[in-house]
């Protein structure tokens, strides 16, 4: 090892050292589970590598940590970064030839991994925080995973981890995705960090609402400055308080005027040297306000307390609008563990949950893997990159989901990155090397073409930053002006790799289209990022929008862009079950700028269909589902416009249709037969209706049309010849009844056809009538019209009902017969002139 062991810190890790280089010796892969504080970061580096042998690698799932890690490891050799220790993150690395721990980010692992899958050099490999699923942390456990079983059988892989849940990693480290492998990788399991954390519940004194997309209630900030102020009076030491991101640091840090302590702020969006700075001790004490990034793999010194506000910011996919966006959740138990861990690192600490010991019980075990909600369009390019498009065969903690992974694959497409069998191309490989998304790698390559290098680097800057408000516009004259060090940094970063990129297009420098104003070049770059969020007005001054993609959405009420036409959205969100996306950040675009930064949506058709409630015969220029212009068709094709009449009879129904009394009643009678009989008898029912060319449409043209049609007609041409001529004998329109009228049956209900019949008409009538085999239901009748009585069973109505019948109407009625014995009289339909 690179260092003495007794001159390692006294750290629990010290005391399973020997067990971790033996497992590796012996097995070639091992997990380590050791809690927070015990030294696994960077005491098992140092531990495992050694002055003449390969280069140890450590990936950290975050930038901060990867540098904290590198300056505690230097430090404890003695030396400045960059010697045996150095470090390699995205725009900033320190290496150098003696340099024998590299400490990465999980992204630059899998990026060196695609370039040199053999890591040639490198005898070890530690996968630090592997629980915490980053896309990139189980990307690179997989490929690893796969080169040594092809390439590398001699590279040693350790995943370390400061949870429990370590069967799954040893699983797959030891070669199998089978859940019940024939070998594991060893596991081995340090003890728990040496001082205590006294746990305190704070939860705030009134209900508060759910965090939604970014927002978060105020109270809860005003609730946890309270609580920071509670800890500082509480005890010494500095406080770590843990918030969702850098808005409410912002938020909480203006709430603290007049505390004592300095204040310090700790989140993505700071310079290197920034984050840097956050982690040294102070010369005072500190309140540092943290995002996740302090969550793990670091130590903030000083620390004695930590204030949770509880809440998580991920990354969420709605993949059926393209809406990609991060999202406030409630914090794992897992995670506040980790949290509350960082109070007790150097000595016994206090932590204090922003939340009720009941709530902590309901909250979810684990973090979930960025893998079942994010979007994976990133992982998708890396899969096809390493040869294997869908992810199969790969030993991956968790295999993408089908729809989200078939959405990544189709964007891939789009931007040409992989052709259709999945496998990337050319173009593919140029995106990957930028080292962003590749939706905003297409953005800076064609952007620096069309805007100019300079503004395609500062736009994307800002993307991928994440730190945009309502008005891109204003918000990058801002950065400009402001000079803001990490912005800055990265805009140098995408120029440079602008600089090492071919021309996408030898006849055009990247100086950009001369003319375009610095808010259409915004426009431009978002668009070509997310052409389906180019965004066109409702109408004339309204916050309402139509997206490409076919979305709804919405400006925010005072938004500044209020009234623009055209605007390229960079960021938008959907509450659970809004019909309208809400803008979160966008940049104004003109129709010309539209077309460009969308062509790939950009499309001429004609159109023959039932739109919005008739037939549009139209030739039309769309941008995705935006319509940019359209001109009638004279002259469509019947066959065409008869398929869009009957698309419209499916979608709104056969009310469309004029259904006289006589279609109304032959529809009945034929829903009769065929429920009595069944086949050859046709179904008549709405659904098979629906789907039938059953309809004449004649000369019908548009909907009005079809008001005019021959339904009746129609449905007779249903009945096949076999059948058609035995409709009256099956279910005959109407029926003779013994006074010698013909009465019309009611076939409404084809399980009972009924027979509305005066009760004098049917005298002498014993047996019930029957329709094909089913027996008719009677409605005997008053000499009003009125119901008496109703029966499928006429001898026993006579017997049994009939008395009472008569004797309630014969005094109503005194000029109708109400003969003792119906049965024996003669049915009449006239009334009995002498009143007996």
């Amino acid at each position: 090892m690179l260092i003495a062991a007794d001159a390692l810190p006294d750290l629990p890790i010290r005391a399973i050292l020997p067990d971790v280089i033996a497992a590796l010796a012996n097995a070639g892969t091992a997990v380590l589970v050791a809690p927070p504080g015990t030294g696994k970061t960077t005491v098992v580096p140092l531990a495992l590598a050694t002055a003449d042998g390969g280069r140890v690698v450590v990936a950290e799932p975050r930038r901060v940590a990867a540098r904290a890690a590198a300056r505690r490891m230097a430090a404890l050799l003695g030396e400045e970064v960059g010697g045996r220790v150095g470090y390699t993150v995205r725009g900033d690395r320190r290496v150098s030839a003696r340099t024998r721990i590299e400490v990465v980010t999980t992204g630059v692992l899998v990026r060196r991994l695609h370039r040199d899958p053999e890591l040639a050099g490198t005898a070890v490999v530690v996968l630090d925080e592997c629980h915490e699923r980053h896309l990139d942390s189980d990307l690179a456990l997989a490929f690893l995973v796969e080169v040594r079983a092809a390439l590398r059988p001699d590279l040693h892989v350790l995943a370390t981890s400061a949870t429990a849940e370590a069967d799954r990693f040893a699983t797959l480290l030891g070669g199998s995705a089978d859940p019940q492998p024939h070998g594991s990788a060893p596991v081995v399991t340090a003890a728990a960090a040496l001082h205590p954390v006294d746990v305190r519940w704070c939860p705030p004194p009134q209900p508060l609402a759910a965090p939604h997309g970014l927002r978060v209630d105020q109270r809860l900030l005003t609730h946890v400055a309270a609580t920071v102020r509670h800890a500082l009076a509480d005890g010494d030491g500095d406080v770590l308080v843990f918030l969702p991101g850098a808005r409410e640091i912002g938020t909480v840090s203006g709430l603290l005027p007049g505390v004592d302590a300095e204040v310090v702020q700790l989140h993505g969006r700071q310079t290197g040297a920034a984050q840097d700075a956050a982690l040294r001790p102070g010369t005072s004490r500190r309140v540092v306000l943290a995002t996740a990034v302090a969550e793990s793999s670091l130590t903030v010194p000083g620390v004695r307390a930590v204030v949770d506000a509880g809440l998580s910011r991920v990354p969420r996919m709605d993949h059926a609008r393209g809406l990609g966006a991060l999202v406030t959740v409630p914090v794992s138990r897992a995670a506040a563990t980790q949290r509350a861990g960082r109070a007790g690192r150097e000595a016994p600490g206090r932590v204090y949950h922003c939340w009720s010991q009941a709530q902590h019980d309901r909250l979810p075990a684990q973090p979930e893997p960025e893998i079942t909600a994010a979007d994976l369009t990133g992982f998708a390019l890396d899969l096809a990159l390493w040869g294997h498009p869908d992810g199969a065969g790969l030993a991956l903690p968790d295999a993408p989901p089908p729809g989200a992974l078939r959405a990544a694959m189709g964007t891939l497409r789009t931007l040409g990155a992989t052709g259709e069998d999945g496998r990337v191309t050319a173009r593919g490989r140029l995106l990957a090397d930028v080292g962003l998304h590749p939706r905003l790698a297409r953005a800076l390559l064609d952007g620096a073409r069309l805007a100019g290098a300079r503004r395609a680097a500062e736009i994307v800057a800002l993307l991928d930053a994440d730190r945009t408000a309502d008005d891109l516009v204003a918000a990058w004259r801002r950065a400009r002006s402001e000079r803001d060090g990490a912005w800055i940094a990265e805009v140098r970063r995408l120029t440079a790799a602008l600089d090492r990129q071919e021309p996408t297009d030898p006849t055009q420098d990247r100086r950009g289209r001369t003319g375009l104003t610095d808010d259409l070049a915004a426009g431009l770059v978002v668009g070509l990022a997310y052409p389906e969020r180019v965004a066109r007005a409702r109408e004339a001054g309204s916050r309402a929008y139509l997206m490409a993609g076919g979305t709804a959405a919405e400006l925010n009420g005072g938004s500044a862009l209020a009234g623009t036409t055209w605007l390229a959205v960079a960021d938008a969100d959907r509450a659970p079950g809004a019909r309208t996306a809400r803008i979160r950040t966008a940049a104004p675009l003109d129709e010309t700028t539209a077309r460009v930064a969308a062509e790939t949506l950009t499309a001429t058709a004609t159109e023959i269909g039932w739109i919005d409630g008739d037939v549009v015969a139209r030739r039309v220029d769309r941008l995705g589902a935006i319509i940019l212009a359209e001109r009638r068709i004279e002259d469509p094709d019947p066959a065409l416009v008869s398929a869009a009449l009957r698309e419209g009879l499916r979608r709104e129904g056969l009310g469309l249709l004029t259904w006289s009394r006589g279609a109304a009643e032959l529809r009945a009678r034929l829903a009769f037969a065929h429920a009595t009989l069944g086949e050859p008898w046709p179904d008549v029912s709405d659904e098979a209706l629906a789907e039938a060319e059953w309809l004449d449409l004649g000369s019908a043209r548009r909907r009005a049309d079809l008001a005019r049609i021959d339904v009746a007609g129609s449905l007779r041409r249903l009945l096949p010849w076999t059948v058609a001529g035995r409709l009256d004998e099956v279910a005959p329109e109407r029926l003779p009844v013994p006074s010698g009228s013909a009465v019309r049956v009611d076939y409404s209900d084809p399980a009972a056809p009924v027979l509305a019949v005066k009760l004098q008409e049917t005298f002498g009538w014993l047996d019930t009538p029957r329709v094909a085999g089913v027996p008719v239901v009677l409605h005997l009748l008053s000499p009003a019209a009125r119901p008496l009585a109703v029966t499928s069973d006429l001898a026993s109505f006579w017997v049994n009902a009939y008395p009472g019948v008569r004797a309630e109407m014969r005094g109503r009625y005194p000029r109708h017969p109400w003969p003792e014995d119906p049965s024996t009289t003669a049915p009449t339909r006239r009334t009995n002139r002498r009143g007996s």
